[in-house]
């Protein structure tokens, strides 16, 4: 999230230390600062909440009140603690909520707004989180919601449908405002003035029983706000989360009122957001407050939590005291009860991520720094740890076959026969759970087999842990296979003590070589030497000729006869910048045979 230094320094007496000064603080305690943006005169921090606490971080309030706590500065001027009357009722508007995904709706009534451009200082404030401006009333709707964490959204009250059980009294119209599930198939033209069409899994607001609004991720083309705006009715609302998540991703229109949705915020918010908007109705919008409705069928109850400063200790490892306790409880604005060393806390209803002794315990560390937490040694163990035979048997296999030469393979569990049949089919082809290990060994060794040469392998040797189900019973086996031997599939077992297994030593390392993506040619050259010609000095020879392009040179055949040996190479060509011709391959191979004609050797 986005948050502006100069806004956060509105809710302090003074300004704040620097944006740099802040990451640190806000990195060590609470959450990452993934970098500080210059934006004219203003530092802006994005800062990454955390989803746990998303219900309450994602704003500038949730920002500053950590920031107030770990640097124990007072909050001086907390939205919170300025509640405006939203007590009075008006008759205008009427609020039905069908379903229990909307558990609380707070609809107010004003007249007589003046809908304009936005002050400056609003302007600027938005600008540098990335929020363009509209106009001071859909503006400060945004302001709340990214003061606060409550979003909000206001409708024009003249473009609200008139169905036929509305009715005209002497006040004025009456707004039927409703909560419902959308119909299969309807219809909605979103402000972004894309038209979206709704599932009966989708929360929607109504009047007279039209959609004009998604619940809880975009109002709609039909009350949309603009200058010729008269009279306006405010959302401030609470809708599931879950809910709104679904909607969103199967609409793909994430915004970042569903953003804070999805985070499960409080019910009780709502009568905060609403507040903040009123501040704003009277001293930049105008008009007059007609009043509020608020339906609220299941008030959030009171939230407690308790922990004992001994569950502290224990916890953390700490010789902390109950002074330290309450002092951070303090610094958080966490009421609390302290008697003989427990703490019964009574939990801000936005903090909806403290429920048990832990949580409180985590507070308790992350506010006074992890450095005062000291590391102190495990206890010694009494008991010998019991070891997983299978497990053993798996690590003790792998390493004595790869000592051998042999290279680990995973192959697919699926297979085109069998005793099991798979319930949800990856394919046609292959729907059962193999029996065998051997089938895929087998394909992977045909595979390769063309790679041996370039790969300088002489043998091909391969190994498989995995399970099969087979005789009713699923098991872990063991499987090897290679070109020279036959195929072997055992179950994989140690002996009852499970601490010996037959291995061998790796008797030397391969050093690590790059390869090329583009591909080898190979060649072969055969030629008779005088008896008791060290085949290391012909190599030698072919190396010198062939240059760099020859990537390997292996003597794979000899034999003598008439006194003469006769030595036969192969030799792969390749490059790593492209891809190699075949008459350069036949050039080389040209000098190279010239080359050791001119040594007295004869190619066969």
């Amino acid at each position: 999230m986005k948050i502006s230094k100069l806004w956060l320094d509105k809710f302090f007496d003074a300004p704040l230390p620097s944006a740099g000064e802040l990451s640190n603080a806000l990195t060590f305690h609470t959450f990452e600062v993934d970098g500080i943006e210059r934006i004219g005169k203003d530092d802006v921090l994005d800062v990454k909440v955390t989803p746990n606490r998303g219900h309450d971080a994602l704003s500038h309030r949730g920002i500053a009140k950590e920031l107030s706590a770990i640097l124990q500065i007072p909050l001086a001027h907390d939205p919170f603690n300025n509640k405006s009357d939203i007590s009075k009722t008006t008759g205008e508007v009427t609020v039905k909520i069908d379903t229990p995904l909307c558990r609380r709706y707070i609809a107010g009534y004003i007249k007589g707004v003046k809908v304009g451009p936005s002050p400056a200082w609003l302007k600027e404030r938005l600008e540098a989180i990335g929020q363009r401006s509209i106009n001071n009333v859909v503006d400060a709707t945004n302001f709340v919601m990214f003061n606060t964490g409550q979003p909000l959204h206001a409708f024009d009250a003249g473009k609200l449908p008139k169905g036929p059980s509305l009715r005209e009294t002497k006040d004025g119209p009456l707004y039927q405002i409703g909560v419902r599930m959308a119909h299969e198939g309807e219809v909605l033209i979103a402000l972004d003035k894309k038209e979206y069409a709704l599932t009966g899994s989708m929360l929607v607001i109504t009047a007279g029983d039209k959609a004009v609004g998604i619940a809880g991720v975009k109002g709609g083309m039909p009350a949309a706000i603009d200058e010729s705006t008269v009279d306006i009715v405010i959302e401030s609302a609470n809708f599931d989360g879950v809910s709104v998540r679904k909607t969103a991703a199967a609409l793909k229109l994430r915004t970042d009122a569903s953003s804070r949705f999805e985070q499960g915020i409080s019910p009780e918010l709502a009568a905060r957001g609403m507040e903040g908007m009123l501040e704003f109705i009277r001293h930049q919008i105008g008009g007059t407050i007609e009043g509020f409705v608020d339906v609220y069928p299941t008030p959030q109850p009171p939230m407690y939590a308790s922990v004992t400063v001994e569950k502290v200790n224990q916890v953390l490892g700490t010789q902390l005291t109950g002074a330290d306790v309450a002092g951070v409880f303090t610094r958080l604005g966490f009421g609390y009860k302290e008697e003989s060393g427990v703490f019964e806390v009574h939990v801000p209803p936005e903090r909806l991520d403290i429920a048990i002794a832990e949580d409180l315990v985590e507070e308790v560390v992350r506010i006074l720094g992890y450095e005062a937490v000291k590391g102190v040694p495990l206890p010694a163990l009494n008991i010998t740890p019991e070891v997983n035979k299978e497990f053993y048997a798996a690590e003790a296999a792998r390493e004595d076959l790869q000592a051998k030469g042999y290279s680990e393979v995973f192959t697919s569990v699926f297979a085109d026969k069998g005793e099991r049949v798979v319930l949800n089919k990856v394919d046609g082809v292959k729907p059962y759970l193999r029996a065998s290990l051997l089938p895929g060994l087998s394909d992977v060794l045909a595979k390769n087999k063309p790679n041996k040469e370039l790969l300088g392998l002489k043998e091909i040797k391969l190994f498989e842990i995995g399970t099969i189900w087979k005789d009713g019973k699923e098991v872990t086996m063991l499987g090897t296979i290679s070109e020279k031997g036959k195929p072997l599939e055992v179950a994989l077992a140690a002996n009852e003590s499970a601490t010996e297994y037959q291995t061998l030593p790796v008797s030397s390392a391969e050093r690590y070589q790059a390869f090329s993506k583009y591909p080898y040619i190979v060649r072969d050259v055969a030629l008779w030497t005088p008896a008791g010609t060290n085949p290391d000095d012909v190599k030698e020879s072919i190396k010198k000729e062939a240059g760099e392009l020859c990537v390997k040179i292996d003597l794979f055949d000899t034999f003598s006869k008439e006194g003469r040996t006769s030595l036969a190479f192969r030799l792969i060509f390749q490059s790593f910048e492209r891809t190699l011709t075949e008459v350069e391959a036949n050039e080389i191979m040209e000098k190279i045979a010239v080359s050791l004609k001119a040594k007295g050797f004869e190619i066969r």
